[in-house]
């Protein structure tokens, strides 16, 4: 069997990237060893930068649909509430930032319908199909796969190891997973329904885990179904197990015998702790995205929305390269999220330490960099800032959305390629010679900016000359104040855009 790209894994990351490399027309392969799509809530919380790709990758009014906003939270000791309040104070939308907030979605409904999404792209998951063991060569990789049993080998331009914290992509390459495993601090999670407790709240007993173990007891109602998610902390040495009676026993205890009744255990896991990163994301011709290339402190809601990034990152290089642009695109990927996901991890692994101390403010999550709008790539190998005097945002920051006229930019720079923005009539006249099917000119009659907000949100004065050549993921890649033919079409070059 052959196929241009092996996906091993169909979790948030390997699926968004699947997407990607689908609306391109780029075949892929999804593997996923369980038979069954993954069943567990776990990753709950889609940060606004991770709302915006899925906009883009047309999965977001179901998302909206199907999800609904935090609860706030509300804390008991010994009966009495302690504390009322959200963990990040809910903000408005406006013209450059149209998603401000979080968004609740079960994991297992994000996997659904980042499924539907491959689907109507073309694409499929083969499920029960386990990865083996893959060589590689100077034209590509060739992988053994076992489905339903049966070995079969897959040759395949690339590989991509989104198969989780314990990958076996990782394990053949022998990349290093640098960080710490905290084996005291073991949880127990389930998905679960219950009688009595009220769902337009998020309840926490911060005393409720006993021992020695500093974490609360909390029971979070899961937007969009009828379930809760219950995490219950084990004290050092425990070994039980996650069963309806074992989370009853914890939940009468926490909140007092009798006053919440569960009534059925969906799904259940139990939970340590991990915070690791690979010391590497590509390897030749295979790459590392997700959970296989970083896991976090559930703290902040950072591992799942770093993985659909880390995908919405390759899925457009992979396609480029493989439509013929120079290789050397694809060194960006690691040059781009390696430093990312560090940053990540040390945000979550903070919030982290907070929990562990007890600290006041704990619970709060409205550092601006949780929800990833902030997290870009100005150092990275595509940045190229040529103004002679920059204003935010520079090259390399996410692209802002405004609204031209009664038009938002987003549909109009979310396009799966490269998108060239200017401001005023120089940088319309080389953007127009360069690439006129993806030029937008703002202030032109088509794209008009009466109130001033494109202007605002790319730093640009008005009547002020600007061109910016977006990247397909997003972010913006050259910005200049003196628009250049050559080096435009050089730039796009870079890109891989013909």
């Amino acid at each position: 069997m052959r196929t241009e790209v092996l996906i091993a894994g169909a979790g948030p990351a390997g699926l968004t990237l699947a997407c990607e490399l689908a609306r391109r027309g780029v075949a892929c392969l999804v593997a996923e060893r369980d038979a069954e799509p993954f069943a567990g809530a776990r990753g709950k919380g889609l940060q606004p930068r991770t709302l915006e790709v899925f906009e883009d990758l047309g999965v977001l009014e179901r998302v909206l649909e199907l999800g609904g906003a935090y609860p706030p939270m509300r804390a008991e000791i010994d009966g009495e509430v302690v504390f009322t309040g959200h963990m990040d104070e809910p903000g408005e939308p406006t013209s450059d930032v149209p998603y401000p907030n979080g968004w609740m979605l079960p994991q297992w409904r994000t996997g659904l319908i980042l499924r539907e999404r491959l689907t109507e792209l073309g694409g499929s998951v083969t499920p029960n199909a386990e990865l083996v063991s893959f060589t590689q060569d100077d034209d590509g990789v060739t992988a053994v796969l076992r489905v339903d049993g049966a070995e079969r080998e897959v040759r395949a331009k690339y590989l991509v190891g989104a198969d989780g914290g314990r990958s076996t992509v990782r394990r053949v390459l022998d990349v290093a997973f640098l960080g710490e495993t905290h084996e005291e601090e073991r949880a127990l999670l389930g998905d679960v329904r219950a009688e009595g407790a009220d769902r337009g709240f998020w309840h926490v007993w911060p005393q409720g885990g006993g021992g020695e173990n500093p974490f609360p007891v909390t029971l979070c109602p899961l937007a969009g179904t009828d379930t809760f998610q219950l995490v219950l902390p084990s004290p050092p040495g425990a070994a039980a197990e996650p069963t309806l009676e074992v989370f009853q026993e914890a939940v009468d205890r926490a909140a007092g015998p009798g006053r919440i009744k569960l009534t059925e255990l969906v799904w259940s896991s139990v939970f340590r702790p991990n915070i690791r990163m690979a010391e590497r994301f590509r390897v030749g011709r295979v790459f590392l995205a997700g959970d296989a290339a970083h896991v976090h402190s559930p703290a902040g809601g950072q591992g799942l929305n770093t993985g659909v990034q880390d995908a919405y990152n390759l899925g457009w290089k992979l396609a480029a390269v493989l439509r013929g642009a120079d290789e050397d695109l694809l060194d960006s990927y690691e040059a781009e999220r390696l430093p990312v996901a560090a940053d990540v991890l040390g945000i979550s692994s903070a919030l982290h330490q907070k929990i562990r101390d007890k600290a006041a403010d704990a619970h709060r999550r409205d550092d601006p960099r949780l929800r990833q709008l902030t997290l870009g790539y100005p150092d990275g190998p595509l940045s190229a800032e040529h103004r002679t005097s920059p204003t935010e945002p520079y090259a390399g920051d996410r692209a802002p959305d405004a609204v031209t006229g009664r038009r938002r930019l987003f549909p109009l720079i979310h396009t799966g390629a490269p998108v060239l923005l200017a401001f005023g009539p120089a940088a319309a006249r080389v953007a127009r010679a360069v690439a006129p099917a993806s030029t937008v000119a703002i202030g032109s009659p088509a794209f008009p900016d009466e109130e001033g907000t494109a202007h605002t949100a790319y730093g640009v004065a008005p009547g002020g000359t600007a061109l910016f050549v977006l990247r397909p993921d997003g972010y913006i890649g050259l910005a200049t104040d003196s628009p250049d033919e050559a080096e435009t079409t050089a730039y796009l070059a870079r890109l891989g855009a013909r």
